[in-house]
């Protein structure tokens, strides 16, 4: 949750930074765009290198960048320290999030990984609610540099507690937990597991591998595979939409609203509670859809294996998500014209509660079945959804004014919705073809025909998981 709540609690103070650095407004903004802008670039290296060196040390590192960031954040009193400073923030923060998919890809088998997901979703969809309040509230009644100190106080007991206690989870170093790491860095000082094997001394040490300097294209190599590059497409789509929605808040709503700065916080509530409720329920959703779909193919629900070779997880994992489509193009049109008309504010409120809740959900969708088929370069794959996403949602915030003065508010998001709505055919076409582009099968009848054989043959049995 840290690298949105890092933007959503800044939000709040740009007038206030803005009089005491006497700089413009416009100039803290810029502050604004660096942040996005690194935000897109720092995980798909740091990224990459958790897929090789495991994800304990890369966390360390972005922990440790991000509370450093922090506390010179808040003793700073210069424009160009800020700017510096907060490239430096993002960095740190916008990592994490593609480094947390690397985590769930090595301790949740596919029967179980949707509920992680959710849980991850839910945590990171709290800061758009969260942090506008937060930020109002610190500014208002302490000083702007306190939600720098508030952020590292948070951040620092973090990175003091994954420090401890967090042990090294990289498949490819620890296997099933049974292998100690070869290096001192990938340990914790404290193993939390009596049978974690960094305390036995007769555990297997891994062979030490060669680290080469992380490349931040490797990220867009899964571009180039079908099915991913499609997720990332309608994750990127959806994210878009839901960028361009919550930015018309602090701008649209406040001025037809007349509202004021703690008020203007207040409307993200509804969004937030709507997307952290959907990321639970949605997780859940995910896990009952796996078992039903090896139900009706007569599949094994196998928690032991990773293996998803003979398994149609395209369609398991796309079961639920049609109506959630629905209701989130439904609710961005609504909200347009909502707006247009002038409505009740309780009218667009409830609306950005649907809209949010059913993008959570597609997002969580998205960042499950991606780890289902990257399991190997989860941490990769993430920062590539990442970098795209950030991308298609820069360019639909840039264009949003320009739309709205041009043919008004409610064609606006009529016009976004339609673009939301193309997700449709397109995860109609995964589901009906992933499963060929990724294995070779014509389809789950044939899958279900080889499953009993290959799951005896331990040369195409995936990576034990151990529970």
């Amino acid at each position: 949750m840290f690298s949105g709540l890092s933007s959503f609690i800044y939000y709040p103070s740009i007038t206030a930074i803005s009089s005491s650095l006497n700089v413009s407004v416009e100039l803290i903004n810029l502050t604004i765009t660096s942040y996005q802008v690194v935000s897109g670039i720092a995980p798909s290296i740091l990224g990459d290198l958790a897929d090789q060196s495991g994800r304990r040390p890369v966390c360390l590192i972005a922990f440790t960048l991000y509370f450093s960031a922090n506390v010179g954040l808040a003793l700073q009193n210069s424009y160009t320290a800020l700017v510096v400073l907060r490239c430096l923030q993002s960095a740190g923060a916008s990592s994490t999030i593609a480094i947390a998919y690397g985590f769930i890809a090595d301790i949740a088998p596919p029967a179980e990984r949707g509920s992680y997901v959710g849980i991850l979703q839910g945590f990171t969809n709290s800061a758009p609610s969260l942090g506008p309040i937060l930020g109002g509230v610190l500014t208002e009644t302490l000083s702007w540099y306190w939600i720098f100190w508030f952020l590292a106080i948070m951040s620092g007991t973090n990175l003091l507690i994954l420090g401890l206690i967090m042990p090294e989870t990289s498949r490819r170093m620890v296997s099933d937990g049974s292998v100690r790491p070869p290096r001192l860095i990938n340990r914790p000082l404290f193993p939390n597991l009596k049978s974690s094997a960094s305390r036995r001394s007769d555990a297997e040490v891994a062979p030490k591998r060669a680290i080469r300097f992380p490349n931040p294209f490797n990220c867009l190599i899964t571009l180039w595979q079908r099915a991913s590059f499609l997720v990332i497409l309608v994750g990127g789509i959806q994210y878009t939409v839901y960028g361009c929605l919550a930015a018309s808040f602090s701008t649209l709503m406040i001025r037809l609203y007349s509202l004021n700065y703690l008020t203007g916080g207040l409307i993200y509530l509804p969004c937030g509670i709507g997307g952290v409720l959907a990321a639970y329920t949605t997780g859940k959703l995910l896990d009952r859809d796996y078992i039903r779909t090896a139900k009706r193919y007569n599949l094994p629900v196998d928690r032991s294996t990773n293996d998803l070779s003979n398994f149609p997880i395209e369609q398991a994992r796309l079961l639920s998500v049609f109506p959630l489509l629905a209701i989130s193009t439904t609710a961005t049109v609504g909200f347009g014209w909502a707006l247009n008309q002038h409505t009740s504010i309780a009218v667009p409120l409830i609306l950005t509660f649907f809209s949010g809740a059913s993008q959570v959900a597609i997002f969580t969708v998205c960042g499950t079945l991606l780890t289902d088929l990257n399991p190997n370069q989860s941490a990769t794959v993430q920062a590539g959804y990442n970098l795209i996403r950030c991308a298609l949602s820069a360019g639909g915030i840039a264009g949003l004014q320009a739309l709205i003065d041009a043919i008004g508010v409610g064609w606006c998001f009529t016009i976004y919705a339609v673009i939301g709505a193309l997700c449709i055919p397109i995860f109609v076409l995964l589901r009906s073809h992933g499963m060929q582009w990724r294995t070779g099968s014509r389809g789950p009848h044939g899958c279900a025909a080889r499953t009993e054989a290959s799951l005896q043959d331990p040369r195409i049995r995936g990576t034990s998981l151990g529970k």
